[in-house]
């Protein structure tokens, strides 16, 4: 059973920059996809970031060129996020799918002000 752990949100202005971190436990097995979703208020939850087990990665076209999603084993994955906009506030989740097993984490805020 795998367990995700994020960390790293909080309040930033507009244009600065953060690192979330989700730290997985548990065993991960070799063929996986990880992945960063961010859910505002009042809308649906949406991916931003993926990367498979073969470190194959896919951003969102909102985020791209500003977030970069990272991995340097199998249980440390990050989202460097630069140039915030206030509509990158959200609760971001980690997740993490191996065929039909599927983990989320509690999530961590992130608030950018104008």
């Amino acid at each position: 059973q795998v367990q995700l752990v994020e960390s790293g949100g909080g309040l930033v202005q507009a244009g600065g920059s953060l690192r979330l971190s989700c730290t997985a436990s548990g065993t991960i097995g070799s063929f996986y996809i990880m992945g960063w979703y961010r859910q505002a208020p009042g809308k649906q939850r949406e991916v931003v970031a993926s990367i498979t087990s073969g470190g194959y990665t896919i951003c969102a076209d909102s985020v791209k060129g500003r977030f970069t999603i990272s991995r340097d084993n199998a249980k440390n994955m990050y989202l460097q996020m630069s140039g915030l906009k206030p509509e990158d506030t959200a609760l971001y989740y980690c997740n993490f799918r191996a065929g039909p097993y599927e983990v989320w984490g509690q999530g961590t805020q992130v608030t950018v002000s104008s």
